[in-house]
């Protein structure tokens, strides 16, 4: 594949056998093409980044680009059609395009090795993480599974086409799962309600859950019998507790003043934070890095959290052989950062 004169050429594996890296580059993580400036190239595990040659970006290569992908959307995001790769583009306040950010998606096999115990339980699991740990690539490959191996009726939301690329026909890395587009980011609570309305879903996927209405949408699924597999922005628990929009995934957290005795048994203020409301999602995983991934009992850790204290959680990790390690009851302020 090329782009604007730059050539994709293809990274050797540095991964065990039984994780497959299907049609990407499994080092390569994004191409920066902004005018006037060299394109440069940026790596997973990298600082910084590398030029590619030492001519700038021109306009006409802009366009040269722009024509070669899909129609940009909503939200600035386009898809080359039969690929999981992704084209972001920056505009100047007249409307050009001045910059793109082409990010190359990939399709790992073997990650869901990591929770495929907790997908047995039929539980509703919330990943969270720095932007590039591969959390939609993660979301990918559940979807595949839960519909090829549990034989799960999976529906995809996929609001920027990024679980199941561009085009109308989805990537076969989602197997047998359906896949729903969004016609507007701002559309993604909708289509989500609409999945479980109209074509009678076991399992609803969504990327980047981020607003008020699709934290609401994603409680009313969940109401209904729904599992749910999601990613919201944060990298820890913590996060998701603070932040107003995003907590009632986790339960909600409300001021309540306690009464003195209950004050004195708790060895506490009589004002204290407390969860609201059982949490949407059962399972909460932290991305820390690609082989390291904390895992809490949302219910346990954000009532141990909201009181000041320490939650025991499991930690999901890859040996030296790449084989899952889970380490059990493991305090959670002793985890690798």
């Amino acid at each position: 594949m090329s782009l604007a004169g730059i050539a994709f050429c293809q990274a050797p594996s540095d991964v065990a056998a039984h994780i497959m890296v299907q049609d990407d580059l499994d080092a390569f993580l994004q191409v920066i093409l902004d005018l006037g400036r060299f394109p440069e190239a940026r790596y997973l595990g990298e600082f910084g980044g590398c030029y590619l040659r030492n001519t700038k970006v021109s306009v006409k290569e802009l366009e040269h680009a722009q024509n070669s992908v899909g129609s940009f959307g909503g939200d600035n995001r386009a898809g080359i059609e039969g690929t999981l790769h992704r084209i972001s583009a920056i505009r100047s306040r007249k409307g050009a395009i001045v910059g793109l950010t082409c990010r190359v998606g990939r399709a790992v096999s073997g990650q869901v090795d990591m929770v495929s115990d907790l997908l047995q339980y039929g539980k509703s699991i919330l990943f969270v993480g720095k932007p590039g740990v591969g959390k939609t690539t993660v979301m990918r490959e559940i979807a595949r599974v839960l519909a090829d191996e549990f034989h799960k009726r999976v529906v995809i939301v996929d609001t920027s086409n990024e679980i199941g690329g561009d085009g109308n026909i989805p990537h076969s890395a989602i197997g047998g799962a359906r896949r729903m587009q969004v016609p507007e980011p701002s559309m993604q609570h909708r289509v989500m309600i609409e999945a479980v309305e109209n074509h009678m879903p076991e399992v609803i996927i969504v990327d980047e859950i981020g607003t008020e209405a699709e934290t609401h949408a994603c409680r009313s699924i969940a109401k209904r019998g729904v599992m749910l597999i999601g990613t919201a922005h944060g990298e820890r628990l913590q996060n998701i507790i603070k932040n107003p929009t995003l907590s009632d995934l986790v339960g909600g957290v409300e001021t309540v003043t306690l009464g003195d005795g209950e004050a004195r048994a708790r060895s506490c203020q009589k004002t204290v934070l407390e969860r609201q409301a059982s949490p949407t999602f059962d399972f909460l995983i932290e991305m820390r890095d690609r082989h390291y991934w904390v895992t809490h009992q949302t219910e346990k850790s954000v009532d141990m959290l909201l009181r000041g204290k320490n939650p025991q959680v499991e930690v999901r990790r890859r040996d030296k052989m790449f084989k899952v390690v889970i380490e059990k009851s493991k305090a959670y302020d002793k985890c690798d950062s």
